[in-house]
């Protein structure tokens, strides 16, 4: 009976071994997460690059020719979306916490509309995951996070 017991037992875990080995196989061949198309800060639409505006060190791209004389009467009410805009791009890259201005920690990264932002500790993380949506957005790439966290990279003279 004991010998049963312990073959059941073996042939479970082997079977467990093979499905968890597989399931890792399948996860290997999937193809990474593709990132999410730059939208129009205005309209929310797919971005065109021959409609671009310059904007904090970078370039803003639109949907139409009528979105940038929008962002330019408005620049205040679309700049939090502009500056997502300008990392999802990867025209600039987070070198501080959003937050704090204090040095990140990688453990706290999250998933912020296809841009992956840390913070420098899980109270700063905490504030950034109870707010959702477009509020999320604002909080993290409004002017004054953008200005102490993230950096717009150079472009060299020709």
């Amino acid at each position: 009976m004991l010998k049963r017991i312990f073959v059941v037992a073996l042939m479970g875990i082997a079977v467990t071994l093979t499905y968890s080995l597989n399931a890792a196989e399948e996860t290997a061949k999937k193809p990474a997460a593709k990132k999410p198309a730059a939208k129009c800060p205005v309209s929310g639409k797919v971005c065109k690059k021959e409609f671009a505006v310059a904007h904090n060190g970078g370039q803003v791209f639109f949907c139409c020719p009528n979105c940038p004389k929008a962002f330019a009467a408005n620049t205040a009410k679309f700049a939090a979306k502009a500056n997502h805009q300008l990392v999802l791009t990867g025209q600039a890259k987070e070198v501080k916490c959003p937050i704090a201005g204090r040095k990140l920690n990688p453990k706290t990264a999250i998933d912020v509309a296809g841009v992956k932002v840390a913070f420098c500790c899980n109270n700063c993380k905490g504030k950034a995951v109870k707010a959702e949506g477009n509020a999320q957005i604002e909080l993290i790439f409004n002017d004054k996070s953008f200005a102490k966290a993230f950096e717009v990279a150079k472009k060299e003279k020709k």
